[in-house]
């Protein structure tokens, strides 16, 4: 599970970085009680943003959402 700190910006992107074409159970906090939980694989990692491929779709997020909480990624151990 990728873990907050006040200065976990740069880890944060460490660690995606590190987690590119790997699949990732993810949990996304869609507002008013509503929590969607699927596993997608992280499609590519740039500055300030990040892309999973979920349903042959392709989803944006940026690394704030994790820092936030918005989004929780755990990292399947193969």
């Amino acid at each position: 599970m990728i873990k907050k700190d006040t200065q976990a910006l740069s880890t944060i992107k460490a660690q995606i970085f590190s987690l590119k074409g790997k699949s990732c159970e993810f949990c996304i906090n869609r507002g008013r009680k509503k929590f969607d939980t699927f596993t997608a694989v992280i499609d590519n990692a740039y500055p300030s943003v990040f892309t999973i491929l979920y349903n042959e779709k392709i989803q944006t997020f940026s690394y704030f959402d994790v820092l936030c909480g918005t989004v929780k990624i755990n990292a399947e151990s193969e």
